[in-house]
């Protein structure tokens, strides 16, 4: 049987009320008194009901995190950041994947206000209008990482992916490289155009052209789509010389398909990624990336979070808007090198 604050109050010989003041370390109860009742506590091995907590507070402490794909590593490490901010605070994660699936994210909203989660952040780079509303309607508030609608979410994080394609476009044309190709994720959204815009920028501003085909958008971010998206560019009578993926997995398949064609990297072909998931260090040859700071991308996040959950009501509402930019760095490793000395 459960201990409860009535078994410690009568171990203790007080009222309820000075248990639960002692046990929230309330300053109105004295040192002394506040020591002997928690050790009371911890011998009867008492252990507070969230539940009830949750009624009292109106405060579940419960989190909502909504990814992509918990398959992809790029969120457990972001995961990983939200988590340490939630821990510090006390709360716990309700983690749930969309994979982009309309009827899955209305399954997971429905879950979320039936649990009462206090707040929610989403990682998933689309997420429907709809599904939007029927949080905000509900109280609970909203931030958003790399997400695709900025416009209509007042709290967000972003990695400046601009950027962070551009500094990758620059080192391949410092080595030498003029034939460039991107490889896209069609699903992702913002990301991806700011990745190729990044790309486009530089290139432009080297004065170098972009043919058309060298430009390759696939239905997905995964291994197999590096592999399909590759295999294009190697049936191309004039083939590029070093090609740009959206993220490192896809560059994990690209680096396959090229080994399997023959075609030796570096010497042959340059290739980058994006994001330094950490079997990026790993691959054969290990990957050139960009480094994207998810865990701090996840931290910030939740920081935000929490400081929607700790103001009052009018302090919520006069919260401007607040959009943060965070910034990586570029992470040079042996998959890129400079311009062989022949055509492929």
């Amino acid at each position: 049987m459960a201990i409860t604050i009535k078994d410690i109050a009568e171990q203790a010989g007080v009222s309820h009320s000075t248990v639960s003041r002692a046990l929230r370390y309330s300053p109105l109860i004295s040192v002394d008194t506040a020591d002997r009742i928690r050790k009371i506590a911890l011998e009867l091995g008492y252990q507070p009901s969230a539940a009830a907590r949750s009624l009292k507070t109106h405060q579940t402490r419960v989190l909502g995190v909504v990814v992509s794909s918990i398959a992809d590593p790029f969120f457990s490490e972001i995961l990983q950041g939200i988590e340490d901010v939630a821990q510090a605070n006390n709360y716990s994660l309700f983690i749930a994947a969309s994979q982009r699936n309309f009827e899955r994210e209305q399954t997971i909203v429905k879950t979320m206000r039936e649990h009462s989660v206090d707040g929610v952040i989403i990682c998933s780079t689309s997420f429907s209008a709809s599904q939007r509303r029927s949080l905000t309607e509900f109280g609970i508030p909203i931030v958003v990482i790399n997400n695709q609608a900025a416009e209509d979410y007042r709290y967000s994080i972003y990695h400046d992916d601009v950027d962070g394609s551009r500094q990758i476009t620059r080192h391949l044309i410092e080595l030498g490289h003029t034939k460039i190709a991107y490889l896209g994720n069609s699903l992702s959204g913002r990301t991806t155009f700011d990745r190729l815009s990044g790309f486009q920028k530089e290139m432009e501003n080297t004065g170098l052209a972009i043919p058309p085909e060298y430009i390759i958008h696939v239905a997905g971010g995964g291994p197999d789509n590096g592999i399909a998206g590759v295999d294009i560019l190697l049936d191309l009578p004039d083939r590029p010389t070093a090609l740009i993926c959206f993220n490192d997995m896809m560059a994990i398949g690209v680096l396959k398909s090229l080994q399997q064609s023959g075609i030796q990297v570096p010497e042959d072909f340059s290739v980058t990624g994006f994001d330094n998931i950490v079997f990026s260090a790993y691959t054969n040859p290990p990957l050139t990336t960009f480094d994207q700071p998810k865990r701090s991308i996840g931290s910030k996040a939740a920081e935000q979070l929490f400081a929607l959950l700790n103001s009052t009501p009018d302090e919520n509402t006069a919260y401007q808007p607040k959009i943060h930019m965070l910034q990586g760095r570029l992470l040079v490793r042996k998959s890129t090198a400079p311009l062989p000395s022949g055509d492929l």
